[in-house]
């Protein structure tokens, strides 16, 4: 067993295109902010530091007081923001967040943090319909991120969800699978705000 779990990191991945919703997924308001300001003041309640993962174009749109790390664009998906996080603080583990997960909220997360296995390569959220990890809200442990490094220059597929499934990853359930709910184009968005209204 560790006895030096390395510190924890929030990311908020907003660097996304957003082709099938139309409009930039981070700046969607569910719940009277845009959604990427929300889930990054979720993760300050629970990591000790928090950036948002942004393309360079979107730099001039962040909020003063918002830590960001721009894309390095060395990756595929949603690795990307992921690995120049990790470039950004190598010995950090990583709780990332899609901007795309409108019903998440700290109860759920702090369960996650709770479960965390930083003996693992991850520890990562799954439906208890599908026993699949989420990629997109998962600690990543700083070796699992050096090891997916080395994984993607060999791999056929960029897919982080791939590299979990065979990877030693520690899964965790929600409460209601609801909480993972992916919101991703304008029928999931007014879904969603049916919810929480």
């Amino acid at each position: 067993m560790k006895n030096n779990t390395p510190k924890l990191n929030g990311l908020v991945l907003a660097g996304g295109k957003s082709t099938r919703m139309g409009s930039d997924k981070g700046l969607l308001t569910y719940h009277g902010v845009p959604q990427q300001e929300y889930l990054y003041k979720l993760l300050e309640q629970i990591c000790d530091n928090v950036f948002l993962s942004i393309r360079h174009e979107q730099e001039a749109s962040v909020p003063e007081g918002f830590n960001v790390i721009p894309d390095k664009n060395e990756y595929r998906g949603p690795f990307n923001g992921i690995l120049s996080a990790h470039a950004h603080d190598p010995d950090a583990a990583w709780l990332v967040l899609a901007c795309d997960l409108p019903l998440i909220d700290l109860e759920t997360l702090q369960q996650l943090v709770s479960e965390r296995n930083s003996n693992k390569v991850a520890t990562s959220f799954a439906t208890n319909k599908t026993k699949l990890p989420e990629p997109l809200i998962t600690i990543w442990e700083p070796d699992s991120l050096k090891n997916a490094i080395e994984y993607l220059k060999s791999a056929e597929s960029s897919c982080p969800r791939k590299f979990l499934i065979n990877s030693e990853t520690e899964l965790v359930h929600p409460e209601k699978d609801e909480v993972l709910y992916n919101a991703n184009s304008i029928s999931d968005y007014e879904f969603v705000k049916s919810k929480i209204v």
